[in-house]
Formats: structure tokens, C-alpha cells, sequence
């Protein structure tokens, strides 16, 4: 038997951009895969696991001078 995971919205602030690694069906709307806003998602697609955090973004002040 797979393991199950199970996430929870609050690990996620409503305006995260996260990406959704699975389609996810409700009755009311078709989500495809890609990138949201975490306060778009349905709550099922938290407690399904289809939901991942995206890693942090390197800023301009984060990368190093390569003629250094």
C-alpha cells in the first residue's frame, strides 16, 4: 500500500504562488497543472497532496559577478 500525503492549506500563506503537479477536478471548475496562487486551489487539492511548494526565486542581489 502507497503512503498517502496529505497536506493541509494552512502550510501554504493565500497569496504563495505553488504549483499544482496533477489535474484536479471539482464540480465546478477543471484546474491543469501549473502554477496558482495558493487562495485559488480548492481545499482538495491540498488534502490530495497535489499541491508543492515552488523553490525560492535567486534575486539580482543573490547571484555572484562572474568576472569576480
Amino acid at each position: 500500500m502507497a503512503i498517502e500525503r496529505r497536506l493541509s492549506r494552512a502550510m501554504f500563506l493565500t497569496t504563495e504562488v505553488v504549483e499544482l503537479r496533477q489535474m484536479c477536478l471539482t464540480p465546478g471548475r477543471v484546474f491543469e497543472p501549473g502554477k496558482y496562487i495558493a487562495g485559488d486551489l480548492p481545499d482538495v487539492a491540498f488534502e490530495m497532496g497535489l499541491v508543492e511548494k515552488l523553490p525560492p526565486v535567486r534575486g539580482k542581489s543573490e547571484e555572484v559577478d562572474p568576472q569576480i
